[in-house]
C-alpha cells in the first residue's frame, strides 16, 4: 500500500483521504491553517467543506509539513490560486522519487498557464500527474462509484498512480494528453457558470442542452489550438466533467451561476459561494481566445456578464442572434 500525503484539508482533499484510507493506504493530510487542523482533530469533521462526513481517526491531519518527507505520492488539492505557494512551501521536504499529483482545475489568473506547468516550473525534478474527471468531493467521500483520469507525459508515473489508487469504487484511467485533460477540467467551469445562469433565468432544459453541447465545442476548439487531442474532450475530463459540473448542485460554479442569473451581482455571488474557479478562469480563457484567434462566443458572453456588467438575459439573446452557421465543424466531437 502507498504512503500518501495530501496537501489541503478542503473538501476534495479530505474526500480522497477518506477513500484511500478505506483501502488501507497510509494517509496524512497537511493543512497550513492551524484553526482548520484543530477543528478537524477536535470534531473529526470539516463541516464547511465536507458537511456530514466523518473523518476516520486513522487519517493524520497536521500542520507539520514534514509529513511530506517519505511519501510515495503527494496530492495537491488546493484552489488554483494557492498551488504555486503550496509547491514552494512543500519543495524542501519532497523526496526526488515522490510522484506529485495535482487535482486543481483552473488556469493561472495572471499568466494563463495550466497547473502542471506551474508544478514543472517549481519542482521540475519530480514526475507529475494530473488527476481529473467528474468527481464531486461529496460523492467520493461517501464511496459513490467514480471514474477519473490520471494524465501525464510520463506513462510510468501515471500508471503508478492508476495502479496504487484505483479501487472498486474509484476507477482511474490513463491518458497521455495532459493539455487536453487540464483544459477540459478548467474550461468546463466556465460553461458550468453559464449553465447556472441559465437556470437562474429559468431558461429550461432546451437551453442548457444547447449551452453544454456548444460549450464542449468551444472547449475543444481552444484545447486543440493549444496542443490538445480532440478525442480527449469526448472523455471523462471533457464531456464527463462538463455534465457533472453543469447539472449538479454540488458544483460551486453552477450555484454561483444560478445566483447571477437570479439577479445577484457576480462579485456577491462569489462571496456567497466561496471558491468559484470558473470566475477567474473565464478571464484567462477569454484572453487565450483572443491570443489564439479561437472563436468562443459562450466564453465571451460569460466574460461580459462577469466583468463588463452585461445583463444575463442580453447575453442569451446575443448568443441566439449570432449569424447562421452549420453545426458540424472540424473541431466538433
Amino acid at each position: 500500500m502507498a504512503k500518501i500525503t495530501i496537501i489541503g484539508a478542503g473538501g476534495f482533499g479530505l474526500a480522497l483521504a477518506i477513500n484511500f484510507n478505506k483501502y488501507k493506504h497510509s494517509v496524512c493530510v497537511y493543512e497550513k491553517f492551524d484553526f482548520v487542523v484543530d477543528e478537524i482533530n477536535k470534531t473529526r469533521k470539516n463541516e464547511l467543506k465536507l458537511p456530514g462526513v466523518d473523518i476516520p481517526p486513522e487519517i493524520v491531519v497536521t500542520n507539520d509539513i514534514k509529513v511530506c518527507d517519505n511519501a510515495n505520492i503527494i496530492i495537491f488539492s488546493v484552489p488554483t490560486f494557492c498551488l504555486r505557494e503550496s509547491l514552494i512551501d512543500v519543495k524542501p521536504y519532497i523526496n526526488p522519487q515522490t510522484i506529485l499529483v495535482n487535482t486543481s482545475k483552473g488556469l493561472d489568473s495572471q499568466t494563463y498557464v495550466r497547473m502542471s506547468e506551474i508544478m514543472n516550473e517549481i519542482i521540475p525534478e519530480n514526475k507529475s500527474v494530473v488527476l481529473s474527471g467528474p468527481s464531486h468531493a461529496e460523492e467520493v467521500a461517501r464511496f459513490i462509484p467514480t471514474a477519473v483520469v490520471a494524465a501525464s507525459t510520463c506513462k510510468e508515473a501515471a500508471v503508478k498512480v492508476q495502479k496504487e489508487l484505483s479501487n472498486e469504487l474509484f476507477r482511474i484511467y490513463y491518458n497521455d494528453d495532459v493539455v487536453g485533460c487540464e483544459l477540459g477540467g478548467a474550461l468546463k467551469n466556465i460553461i458550468a457558470v453559464a449553465a447556472g445562469i441559465c437556470d437562474g433565468l429559468k431558461c429550461g432544459d432546451n437551453t442548457k442542452a444547447a449551452l453544454m453541447t456548444r460549450g464542449i465545442t468551444e472547449i475543444a476548439r481552444l484545447g486543440m489550438a493549444l496542443g490538445a487531442k480532440q478525442a480527449t474532450f469526448a472523455g471523462l475530463t471533457g464531456i464527463g466533467d462538463l455534465i457533472v459540473t453543469c447539472t449538479s448542485m454540488h458544483s460551486r460554479n453552477h450555484r454561483a451561476g444560478i445566483l447571477i442569473g437570479s439577479g445577484v451581482s457576480p462579485t456577491d455571488a462569489v462571496k456567497q459561494i466561496g471558491t468559484v474557479e470558473g470566475f477567474n478562469c473565464t478571464k484567462a480563457a477569454y484572453a487565450l481566445s483572443k491570443q489564439t484567434g479561437v472563436s468562443m462566443p459562450i466564453v465571451e458572453q460569460c466574460y461580459n456578464i462577469l466583468f463588463e456588467g452585461q445583463k444575463p438575459l442580453d447575453a442569451v439573446y446575443a448568443l441566439m442572434e449570432r449569424p447562421a452557421k452549420p453545426e458540424v465543424e472540424e473541431t466538433f466531437i
